[in-house]
């Protein structure tokens, strides 16, 4: 077997089964191993050639190396659990690859997802330096790799690294920015076309391409869970997405969203 990691298959909800392999003889240096899911395998931290674009793992040389030696890495298939609201913290997850949900559920079964967690992001970091139980469910989008150290030997880390506390600080503030911008979208949008035309305008700004046709833009969420993101229902957005490819501003083909005509989503937002 070619990995030395746990690879995560998810059962029920909340429930994971560990499948461990061995490895016989190391990989070489620098190489990406390929795994279940069509993953590339980030074996080694230190030689991960993506490390300079996430924004937690740019660390120097040494802070990198006592980082990789507390971490255990783990491959999980799209939709497994990585924590629950409420559980106590056991560690901070670091995904390597691939994307992630932060959701809250209120007590009559309404989810409001708070945040999409991309690759070099940490979670759980604000429940286990207090202490306290995971503020948020955490749930796999797509397959991925997730590096996970335990709360003990995180804290530890954080103790006798400067610079991984620093990178942490850095971490949260951004979270607490981007949670700040979704309350902001959430409380002064009137109307959820008003909340949709916000978030097409920001997927258009952090990932979209420009084309002489209009702004192209990878949709990787359902309507339910864009629902869930802006606080309305999945009926709702399928009708919104209709009336808005009526009036010819986008074009929605398969899991690509064409926006033809910009000025219209931003008339739509209340600036």
């Amino acid at each position: 077997m070619a990995l030395n990691m746990w690879l995560a298959i998810p059962q029920t909800a909340g429930q994971l089964l560990g499948v461990c392999s061995e490895r016989p003889h190391q990989a070489e240096k620098g190489s990406q191993m390929r795994a279940p899911y069509g993953l590339e395998i980030i074996d080694s931290c230190l030689d991960c050639k993506l490390r300079s674009e996430l924004s937690f793992c740019d660390l120097h040389r040494d802070a990198l190396a006592s980082f990789e030696a507390v971490r255990s890495n783990s491959i999980y298939p799209k939709g497994s659990i990585l924590f629950v609201e409420g559980q106590p913290s056991r560690g901070i997850y670091l995904i390597c690859k691939g994307r992630a949900k932060l959701s809250t559920c209120s007590s009559d079964g309404r989810i409001l997802i708070t945040r999409i967690a991309e690759p070099g992001e940490v979670l759980g970091a604000s429940a286990t330096i207090s202490g306290k139980p995971y503020e948020v469910t955490a749930e796999t989008l797509s397959p991925c790799q997730i590096a996970f150290i335990r709360d003990k030997q995180f804290l530890q880390l954080l103790e006798q690294n400067p610079e991984v506390c620093l990178r942490l600080a850095q971490h949260l503030s951004n979270s607490y920015f981007a949670a700040y911008e979704q309350v902001r979208s959430l409380g002064l949008s009137h109307t959820a076309g008003e909340k949709l035309a916000r978030l097409l305008l920001s997927w258009c700004a952090e990932t979209g391409t420009e084309t002489e046709n209009g702004v192209r833009v990878k949709v990787t969420l359902t309507h339910e869970e864009i629902a869930q993101l802006i606080g309305t229902s999945r009926e709702t957005v399928t009708r919104l997405f209709s009336t808005l490819k009526a009036k010819g501003i986008i074009e929605l083909k398969g899991s690509t969203l064409l926006v033809r005509d910009k000025p219209a989503l931003e008339q739509a937002v209340d600036l």
